[in-house]
């Protein structure tokens, strides 16, 4: 009879060990300074009982993609914490985000930079923001596409409250990250092109998750946004539901 392995269960503080080293070592290899690259540690659908235990390995900058979730765990953890807003931001929600997060790592159009803009305006915030890159036209996901970023640069250059930190992309999804280098090599292009075509500084690359933030940070990410590899597979919840 074969027996079965059991199944080695990690803590989340060794977890984040690991994962910090394995950026160190991308890092590394790549000859770039590991502290040029920020980990952002996506706590979506997590409790705060959980987030909390991250929170106690010392680790302050944290990502959330539902405005939902971002009400409830800011105000309920450490004000020393540091959010971000990763997911799609719905114009009529911006107003909520604003005063929590200081970065919005998914701006996908001019008119959401402007919206931004504009409430950052009336609450007296300065947010900063990544430009988000939909650089194969994927009709599932949202973002300029270079053509449209082009076009739509100088007008984005006009926001004065906003901040913007560089670009960001959510490539498409493959078991063997390397077949998803390209997309992050042509993020890199493109962030290059438009920093000599307008002079401007865009020192931020928002690029890598789990399954694919080493080969990013071997093309240039300065931010990695990783879950499941911190705090484990997320529990699927099926409903019978419609909408």
């Amino acid at each position: 009879m074969r027996k079965t392995l059991p199944t080695v269960m990690i803590s989340i503080s060794e977890s984040y060990e690991l994962v910090k080293s394995q950026i160190q070592c991308a890092a590394e290899t790549s000859g770039r300074n590991p502290e040029e690259i920020e980990l952002i540690a996506v706590s979506k659908t997590w409790p705060i009982s959980t987030v909390s235990e991250l929170v106690e390995c010392g680790h302050k900058i944290f990502g959330e993609n539902k405005v939902q979730e971002l009400e409830v765990k800011c105000p309920s953890l450490s004000s020393s914490l540091r959010w971000h807003f990763i997911g799609h931001l719905q114009k009529n929600k911006a107003r909520k985000v604003l005063p929590l997060a200081e970065t919005i790592h998914s701006v996908d159009s001019l008119d959401i930079a402007e919206r931004i803009n504009t409430i950052a305006h009336e609450l007296g915030l300065f947010p900063k923001i990544y430009v988000q890159v939909n650089h194969v036209g994927e009709s599932t996901k949202f973002g300029f596409s270079p053509e449209e970023l082009f076009q739509s640069f100088d007008s984005l250059l006009q926001l004065d409250r906003i901040e913007i930190e560089g670009l960001m992309i959510i490539p498409s999804f493959d078991a063997d990250p390397e077949k998803v280098r390209p997309e992050f090599a042509a993020l890199r292009d493109l962030r290059d092109k438009l920093e000599k075509i307008t002079g401007i500084k865009l020192p931020g690359l928002s690029m890598g998750m789990s399954n694919d933030f080493l080969i990013a940070i071997e093309e240039g990410s300065t931010s990695v946004r990783i879950g499941s590899s911190i705090f484990g597979k997320r529990k699927v919840i099926k409903s019978n539901q419609k909408g």
